[in-house]
């Protein structure tokens, strides 16, 4: 069975969200799935002046154990059009796995939030993508086969290069049916997709 690892950063709990369809998706796939996150970095004094969501059930992951997966999927908020300083500080960490060529084949995937629909979305997408190409890896995304990302009668994130969601200015929105839908197809498709990679 492939082995597949959730990856997020969620500072108000909308990628925590994404993730955790994600990994329904996961499993759909029939492959096993661990959901973590990475390690806070904000002082904690601030964190908790902008209200952070400080307790999350996921356990905080370890660099090392990347090479433990068979599929990594990435998730994280935009911050200037790019991930978070959170999860680039963590993968920037990953030097010695990328010099070892550990994460070579691997399947990669990403999934991201913004405040509106124009936020950087996609360039937020890239940014990971970026660097899990870097590291050797195969990338699936969210194809137009979801057609849900098709739809014009709602707002919605979504886009070829992987799962996302709008939160909006003041994290009022909370993910939609329709986009946790897409996270839940990108996340099978990657289970799916690692499977045929890594069977036997």
């Amino acid at each position: 069975m492939a082995r597949v690892l959730v990856l997020y950063y969620s500072s108000y709990g909308h990628i925590e969200t994404m993730a955790n369809a994600m990994a329904e998706g996961v499993r759909s796939g029939a492959a096993s799935v661990d959901l973590k996150r990475v390690p806070e970095t904000t002082p904690i004094e601030v964190a908790k002046a902008f209200q952070f969501k400080l307790e999350q059930a996921a356990p905080v992951a370890t660099v090392d154990e990347l090479a433990n997966y068979d599929a990594i999927i990435v998730g994280s908020p935009t911050r200037f059009g790019r991930m978070s300083s959170q999860m680039a500080s963590f993968l920037d960490q990953a030097g010695g796995l990328w010099m070892r060529g550990a994460l070579n084949g691997k399947v990669g995937g990403a999934f991201a939030s913004t405040a509106t629909q124009h936020g950087g979305q996609e360039a937020t997408l890239f940014s990971i993508i970026t660097n899990l190409l870097h590291f050797g890896m195969t990338i699936v995304g969210l194809p137009y086969s979801y057609q849900g990302q098709m739809t014009i009668d709602e707002m919605h994130g979504g886009t070829p290069y992987g799962a996302t969601t709008i939160a909006g200015s003041q994290g009022q929105r909370q993910p939609s049916a329709n986009e946790l839908d897409g996270a839940r197809f990108q996340g099978r498709l990657i289970a799916e997709t690692a499977r045929k990679l890594f069977a036997g």
